[in-house]
């Protein structure tokens, strides 16, 4: 698939999960096309650590965690971010049109003609609902911009469904990349601050340096990124 020259606009629920998902393979499609980049993260991403949602006594990490959106995008290249506030795990608590509205307006800003998001079979209610509003918005009518929709896996939400779900990931897709890449994923990553991980769990270092390889067997590469291509128009 060729991306040179493309508008991609990558639709994530949380602070880390433009890196956790596709974070290498938009590193090298960066450095190597002249393509032009944005985030949206539709969740703050912080709140759900408490009982009760309450914005206001999260002030401080909220700020911090603003801080490291930035500080992972510088690492990725990513040309722009959107950030919104839609309650952090609790996506479910608000109507879905209220989430397509901002996709679509986000849509008509950058006017992408690539969309990443989410795969719509994670555990995660944010990434699932993530996933509808993406598709819902980018109905293929006649004027519609967006040719190419791909999904991602995000570790530590997409391998924990059960096996037995029907939604399972099944990529089929790959896209092979480069140690820089990687190494600038797994710097981006380390950039936050409430969400890095210790091994084993699939947020830390050496295990994004584990899938990486583990997806590189599947094709005979070094390293590479799984994903699901849901619409291609050509």
């Amino acid at each position: 698939m060729e991306f040179k020259d493309k508008r991609i606009l990558l639709i994530v629920a949380h602070p880390d999960d433009e890196i956790l998902g596709p974070g290498a393979t938009l590193h090298h499609i960066i450095r190597t096309t002249n393509c032009k980049t944005k985030v949206v993260i539709l969740g703050e991403g912080i709140t759900s650590r408490a009982d009760q949602r309450n914005p206001e006594k999260w002030q401080q990490e909220l700020a911090i965690h603003r801080n490291n959106i930035q500080s992972a995008a510088g690492a990725i290249g990513y040309d722009e971010v959107s950030i919104h506030d839609f309650p952090d795990n609790r996506f479910d608590s608000v109507d879905l049109l209220d989430i397509i509205k901002v996709v679509e307006k986000e849509k008509e800003i950058f006017n992408p003609d690539v969309i990443f998001t989410h795969h719509g079979g994670d555990v995660n209610i944010d990434h699932q609902l993530t996933f509808q509003a993406v598709i819902t918005a980018c109905r293929p009518m006649e004027h519609e911009n967006v040719k190419t929709i791909i999904t991602f896996e995000t570790a530590s939400g997409t391998e924990w469904i059960p096996s037995t779900d029907p939604r399972k990931f099944v990529p089929n897709y790959f896209y092979r990349f480069q140690k820089p890449d990687l190494d600038a994923k797994i710097k981006a990553m380390e950039s936050y601050e409430f969400e890095k991980r210790p091994f084993p769990h699939p947020r830390s270092p050496e295990a994004l340096d584990i899938i990486a390889k583990r997806w590189a067997t599947v094709i005979g590469a070094e390293f590479a990124e799984a994903f699901c291509i849901v619409r291609h128009i050509q």
